[in-house]
């Protein structure tokens, strides 16, 4: 079966599609065509939004589903006149709440992701250009800045997972790779020793490794499987012996790589 979504706000649109992307992942049987539609912000908009959801109705056979936050009624009521399943995000949780609270919601458009109204944006961009700047052990002398140190194998996902933990969480993460040398003296690199509390590894199956490697590098040594599997084998020996926590990254995604690690490691987001 197929249906197609739509993720319609006044704003971003962050909102509305990533709570509707976590709704359809349930249903594992339907093939959805998703499609944000942000800045929805006028009455002729809303208009042109309609005709594109009674297209997609007509050429699916079956009424889209309708992820919004629109703030203002009348852009709503304009969508409403579609054919579709519309899910009002706002409306379903601000009503409860407002009674709850015993006070009123301002339904003001782009609250949770503008500037002005988010005091910790420029903590979130401090982070993002700490990983960069941190990014494969380039630059060791500022990591007593770092709230954690990613270590790994190369082409394990440390530089991912340290751009997503700044981003949504502005954490302070640098990463290290940890090379064939390390693993033949057979102890940490002299950079990372005294910051080994800060210290979590990545480990990877030599066989997704050696994938990855071999579209960075096709048919060399450092893409083989033997390499990769003697790195890994190494790395994680290295961590066992070190007693430094790891996780294997082979089957999670850099969203739940990174909340993984800062469960284990206690790290409390700096971004509320």
């Amino acid at each position: 079966m197929k249906r197609t979504a739509f993720f319609i706000s006044d704003g971003t649109g962050i909102t509305a599609e990533t709570l509707g992307q976590s709704l359809l992942t349930q249903f594992e049987n339907i093939q959805f065509t998703k499609r944000l539609r942000p800045y929805v912000d006028t009455i002729e908009k809303a208009r042109n939004m309609v005709q594109q959801i009674n297209a997609a109705a007509e050429q699916d056979g079956a009424r889209p589903i309708i992820f919004d936050t629109v703030v203002n009624k009348e852009i709503r009521e304009e969508l409403a006149k579609a054919n579709a399943f519309m899910i009002d995000i706002f409306s379903s949780f601000l009503a409860p709440l407002e009674q709850e609270l015993g006070d009123g919601s301002s339904y003001s458009v782009g609250k949770s992701h503008s500037i002005q109204h988010n005091a910790h944006y420029k903590d979130r961009i401090d982070a993002v250009h700490f990983a960069m700047d941190n990014d494969d052990g380039a630059r060791t002398h500022y990591y007593n800045e770092a709230d954690i140190i990613l270590v790994g194998v190369s082409r394990c996902g440390k530089t991912p997972s340290c751009l997503y933990m700044a981003l949504q969480y502005g954490i302070r993460a640098a990463n290290y790779p940890l090379t064939e040398d390390d693993m033949e003296r057979l102890q940490l690199p002299a950079a990372l020793k005294q910051h080994k509390h800060k210290l979590f590894g990545l480990t990877i199956d030599p066989d997704r490794l050696a994938s990855i490697r071999n579209e960075r590098r096709p048919n060399s040594r450092y893409a083989s499987f033997a390499q990769c599997e003697f790195e890994v084998r190494e790395v994680e020996n290295l961590f066992r012996r070190e007693n430094i926590d790891f996780i294997n990254s082979t089957h999670f995604s850099v969203e739940e790589i990174s909340a993984k690690i800062l469960v284990q490691m206690g790290i409390e987001r700096r971004l509320k």
